[in-house]
């Protein structure tokens, strides 16, 4: 089974997007920090490198995707209770998100998303997996 994933995505400003997601919660792992790149830690097993475009490039022989006019993926991180969802949203959105999905609340999962400054789709939310209905 694989150990960890490194979610890789291309930003237009590394700085601001440091800036942006500190603001939100995250660190970062200054092993994996430089001018071209970072690493944000979501978890110990789940990280997100933010990569400058010309950095992302060397990787890829594809375009890269304008998040901000096409929906690439949404990128769904599960935190450990409903307060921690809005705390997440709320300080994403004062940091300049934009919240272009409607809020979820099916009693047993809630979830918020939002829009990073490189137009990347978020989804934070909590679930209850107990109390999940059963098909």
């Amino acid at each position: 089974m694989p150990k960890k994933i490194f979610v890789n995505l291309p930003v237009n400003n590394l700085q601001k997007s440091i800036d942006f997601f500190t603001t939100v919660g995250f660190t970062f792992n200054p092993q994996f920090t430089d001018e071209n790149a970072t690493c944000m830690i979501i978890s110990d097993e789940i990280n997100v490198m933010l990569l400058t475009h010309k950095h992302f490039s060397s990787f890829v022989k594809k375009p890269i995707a304008d998040a901000t006019q096409t929906a690439e993926m949404i990128l769904a991180v599960q935190v450990e209770s409903k307060e921690k969802v809005d705390d997440y949203v709320q300080k994403a959105v004062a940091a300049g998100a934009k919240t272009p999905m409607a809020d979820q609340d099916y009693g047993w999962m809630y979830s918020k998303g939002f829009e990073d400054l490189d137009g990347h789709l978020w989804e934070v939310f909590w679930m209850d997996e107990k109390a999940m209905p059963r098909k």
